[in-house]
């Protein structure tokens, strides 16, 4: 049966309404919102994340009282549940926002928030467990123009090399006192004083730090470089923190911690290199922290800088 068009309800719309204090706005729209999010994994199949975005666009007629907000949930709600999440695609998501205006807007931005979950291996007992990387993508389109941001942090361990040198001091101070009247010493005597609770007259600090990363990509390639940056960065930091840890793997990591040590300044340069190395990378900005287990203060360093010229 067809409803008479009398029946037919008109729900006002005071969005038509004249703006008071009219003036253009930079951008109005929405945050956090919650959205599946199709990401790729290194190696992998891409899966699905929960997701946190913030959508807006601009608002160019000063004389428009808002925006058609309603259109921008919309035209997000599906836009990441079964395409993986590439430049290409934020570019058709960004100007399907734009257009969704009709005209009220010239330019949209998405700042897309998830943990990105990756299975690492142990270093020496075969297990392996899962690491959590938050990430977050902020895509503009404004002019027609992609501009692109990923921002993402790792962890990892460092021993303060100050501290290390100050340690060996004190246990060779111990080892000529214990053995300063032994004549002749044998490799075994050495070896059995050096495992011994004797053996040890200090040790290093060490402490859990993180190194916090943003990055303007150039936008002509196919996909974001989230995975290579982060085996990248870690293997040069070379002491990324573990997950699943046997003996094995904690005498491992031991032995990297000791070939790796390094102040925040050492940190924040072996990062840099990476980064300005990287043809994906525009530009980058980095801060390293030293969550200092010696005093209640952080050591921390920033580097910024650009990527290599484009070939």
């Amino acid at each position: 049966m067809t409803m008479s068009r009398k029946n037919v309800r008109t729900l006002p719309d005071v969005a038509h309404e004249a703006a008071a204090a009219a003036r253009a706005l930079d951008w109005v729209g929405m945050s956090n919102i919650a959205l599946p999010l199709r990401v790729a994994t290194p190696g992998g199949e891409p899966v699905q994340v929960a997701a946190s975005v913030d959508v807006g666009v601009d608002l160019l007629d000063a004389e428009a009282r808002g925006i058609h907000m309603s259109r921008l949930y919309l035209h997000l709600q599906d836009a990441f549940a079964s395409e993986t999440v590439t430049p290409a695609g934020l570019r058709r998501v960004l100007q399907s926002l734009v257009d969704s205006q009709k005209g009220l807007a010239g330019a949209a931005r998405l700042v897309v928030r998830y943990d990105q979950m990756l299975l690492r291996p142990a270093l020496a007992s075969g297990n392996a467990g899962w690491k959590r990387y938050p990430v977050e993508i902020d895509a503009r389109l404004e002019h027609g123009h992609l501009r692109l941001a990923l921002a993402f942090s790792v962890e990892y361990s460092s021993t303060c090399p100050a501290s290390a040198a100050l340690s060996r001091q004190l246990n060779a101070e111990r080892f000529s006192a214990d053995f300063a009247d032994a004549r002749p010493i044998s490799v075994g005597v050495v070896g059995d004083w050096l495992a011994s609770d004797r053996g040890l007259a200090a040790t290093p600090h060490a402490q859990r730090s993180r190194a916090s990363v943003r990055v303007q990509l150039r936008t002509q390639f196919e996909e974001l470089p989230l995975g290579s940056l982060i085996e990248a960065l870690e293997a040069v930091l070379g002491t990324p923190v573990q997950t699943a840890v046997k003996r094995e793997d904690e005498q491992a990591f031991a032995a990297l911690n000791a070939a790796n040590l390094m102040f925040c300044e050492d940190a924040a340069r072996r990062v840099a290199s990476v980064l300005a190395a990287d043809p994906h990378v525009e530009r980058f900005d980095a801060e390293v922290e030293h969550y200092e287990s010696l005093h209640p203060h952080d050591a921390v360093a920033r580097v910024s800088g650009h990527g290599p010229e484009p070939v």
